[in-house]
């Protein structure tokens, strides 16, 4: 079968034989057909704008299929949601009602006129409301500070990316993301339109259980950030799992762990997508090539046109965002390109990413993209994963400092560790101008990493 333009969610389950696994459950998402999660309370949802807010990923991948199509809006509230920010949310997205589970976090602070509990268990149901309206979806964005934005999508939208593709039925997806930001909610619904099983993360299981896991259940595609794929490649449990197609997104992929993930899966497709809250998914890559090909630019591929204007990359695209709710600034500029912020450097034929605009490093006036400068870092061949930050300097204002992870501990045991950072800062001497190589490399056991999944930057 091949997907046409998404109607509803619950439209698409009862053809297939299809479950989605989290740490502690199981659902088969077939009974959805006839059954509900929310306690015969469907009806009371009408028209409402509802605010998500459950606690695990498999009790919101059950209320979304739901309450698409009846609801009149769907807030999907992140697990690293500030609490200080709830009630900004909520008058801003005009809430009036609130689903919960058992392991809600902050459930009690809502006070709203409709409040239902979801259970991770379907039950049969005499009689289910139809979908009879196109439902917003509204997501956060993964803002530093303030307030998030709230970004309002279409089903269609968001699905726009592989509707009309051949669904693979006998695939079993899984992903390291959280569906309930944007690169874990496009892997939910693909498996839903797809037909196919999800094994989903949970939050605090070790890596090595969630391989385990993956490997138990026969995972065929895998998709997670960068950051995710470094610390999977670190555990031994990597060994469970042999997947077809390996995907990331969410950060740069550099060509450190592009070479690595090839390695570690030479059976599998390679790829690398860009997508953003904003501007939905540009594209995917599958030539084993850090960046994209300059040809993607400055041309309408499946819809989507791309620019690059003072060094940022600009989409415009049918799979992008409607409009910010209850901001004053528009989404788009004029011309319906969404500003991503990223910046991107044309080398050769090839686009390649640098960094974000926002946190960017200044050495006595000289930029410096953190990013880059990581790049060069994980390409040294004890390097796993790196961090780059600024310290500040009497002299330059700032210096670029390194927090490295090692692939293995063994070599910090057989060279010393001073040789070892001599030797990274050598490599960097090598590939970088002289203001962008670390004034100092850290040996660190591991790095930080934000609920996105992504690397945690403290931007200046």
């Amino acid at each position: 079968m091949a997907h046409t333009e998404a109607r509803s969610l619950r439209q698409y389950v009862g053809s297939a034989e299809q479950f989605f696994f989290d740490r502690h459950a199981c659902a088969r998402i077939t009974d959805l057909a006839g059954g509900t999660t929310l306690g015969g309370r469907l009806e009371e949802l009408a028209d409402k704008s509802v605010l998500l807010a459950t606690g695990g990923q498999l009790t919101t991948g059950l209320a979304l299929i739901e309450l698409d199509g009846i609801a009149r809006r769907l807030t999907i509230l992140p697990p690293d949601a500030d609490p200080e920010h709830f009630a900004a949310i909520v008058a801003g997205a005009d809430i009036d009602a609130v689903i919960v589970d058992q392991t809600s976090a902050a459930s009690g602070t809502f006070d709203l006129p409709v409040r239902i509990g979801c259970a991770a268990e379907i039950a049969a149901a005499e009689r289910l409301p139809a979908p009879s309206r196109q439902t917003e979806w509204v997501m956060l964005t993964s803002g530093t500070t303030g307030i998030p934005k709230m970004v309002v999508h279409t089903l269609a939208g968001l699905t726009a990316a592989f509707c009309g593709k051949p669904a693979d039925h006998g695939a079993a997806w899984g992903t390291f993301y959280d569906i309930r930001r944007y690169g874990g909610l496009q892997i939910f619904l693909r498996a839903v339109l797809g037909g196919v099983s999800l094994i989903l993360s949970s939050a605090g299981e070790p890596i090595g259980d969630h391989l385990e896991r993956l490997g138990r259940h026969g995972v065929t595609h895998l998709l997670g950030t960068p950051t995710h794929w470094r610390r999977a490649l670190m555990s031994p449990a990597i060994r469970n799992i042999s997947p077809r197609y390996v995907r990331l997104s969410g950060e740069i992929a550099d060509q450190a762990i592009l070479d690595s993930l090839h390695s570690a899966f030479p059976q599998a497709v390679v790829s690398h997508a860009y997508a953003s809250t904003e501007a939905g998914v540009a594209f995917e890559v599958r030539d084993g090539l850090a960046g994209f090909p300059a040809d993607f630019v400055e041309r309408s591929r499946d819809g989507v046109e791309m620019k690059v204007l003072q060094g940022s990359l600009r989409i415009r695209s049918p799979r992008a965002a409607s409009r910010y709710l209850g901001a004053d600034a528009p989404l788009a500029d004029e011309d319906g390109f969404v500003d991503t912020g990223d910046m991107v450097e044309l080398r050769g034929d090839r686009y390649l990413f640098a960094g974000r605009r926002g946190g960017i490093i200044n050495i006595g006036g000289l930029k410096v993209h953190p990013e880059e400068v990581e790049a060069v870092v994980n390409r040294h061949p004890q390097v796993r994963m790196s961090l780059v930050r600024s310290k500040r300097s009497p002299i330059t204002g700032s210096v670029v400092i390194a927090d490295v992870v090692l692939k293995s501990d063994n070599n910090a045991q057989q060279r010393a560790l001073g040789e070892l950072k001599g030797d990274i800062l050598k490599f960097c001497r090598d590939a970088l101008p002289r203001h962008k190589v670390p004034a100092a490399i850290n040996i660190v056991p591991s790095l930080d990493v934000a609920a996105t999944g992504k690397l945690a930057r403290r931007y200046g």
